[in-house]
């Protein structure tokens, strides 16, 4: 497979007559982990959404790894949705089975290390969980798999500010090395030290794209920084 992750062109898509995304023009390479960044509403859950096939495009092309968004692209991609996508009623290990199954690249032992980290017991229901580890053991089943883009729609966004530093850590000891990373977040606080790549998307177009060290020397400030400027009130 080449180097060019997801590539996305003249990506559009429209609900009624409001444009959540405009032309969108994106390149995402392996190896490398870029923040999605940008407010409520600047359209990042829907990029993710029709990267991941859950969507259909108003205009434009999305392709992950050359292959056009069908069956094929799905099994490379490992995908945590931005609220639990599972059955509140299954036990943990339910769910890591139900994941063993469906994808041949999941690991029971790297789950289970991790479920070990965290203190979470899987023969809790999901339910009897907290919301914040529920949105954990979710990540851990996305972070099991050894998939080639993992697509994280506001991983930290419902945890505590004390877990955030681990699931970080997580997503970084965990990933496959050879895959591309994109991480959808308004919190660029904690985030922007493992970036590498960075988007801005405001208003459902791409204010600034680009390596976040080179972006950094330009504008001689941090990316927080130059977050809370672009997208101030």
């Amino acid at each position: 497979m080449s180097g060019l992750a997801l590539e996305c062109r003249n990506l559009s898509k429209n609900y009624g007559k409001f444009t959540a995304l405009d032309a969108v023009n994106i390149n995402l390479n392996s190896g490398r982990i870029t923040g999605l960044l940008g407010p409520n509403g600047s359209g990042k859950t829907t990029l993710i959404k029709l990267v991941n096939g859950l969507l259909q495009p108003s205009g434009g092309t999305v392709t992950v790894y050359g292959k056009p968004i069908g069956p094929e692209s799905k099994a490379l991609v490992s995908y945590l949705p931005d609220r639990m996508c599972l059955d509140s009623s299954m036990r943990v290990q339910d769910a890591i089975n139900f994941y063993a199954d469906f994808y041949a690249d999941f690991s029971r032992d790297v789950a289970a290390a991790m479920l070990r980290d965290l203190n979470i017991d899987p023969k809790k229901r999901l339910k009897a969980l907290s919301k914040g580890t529920q949105e954990k053991a979710q990540l851990i089943l996305v972070m099991a798999r050894k998939a080639r883009l993992y697509l994280l729609d506001e991983p930290i966004g419902g945890v505590d500010p004390a877990a955030r530093d681990y699931i970080i850590n997580t997503i970084l000891a965990n990933y496959n090395k050879e895959a591309a990373v994109l991480i959808s977040t308004h919190l660029i606080h904690d985030v922007e030290q493992v970036l590498d790549d960075i988007i801005f998307l405001k208003e459902g177009k791409v204010a600034l794209e680009g390596s976040a060290n080179d972006i950094r020397t330009e504008k001689s400030t941090t990316i927080d920084a130059l977050f809370r400027e672009v997208f101030k009130c």
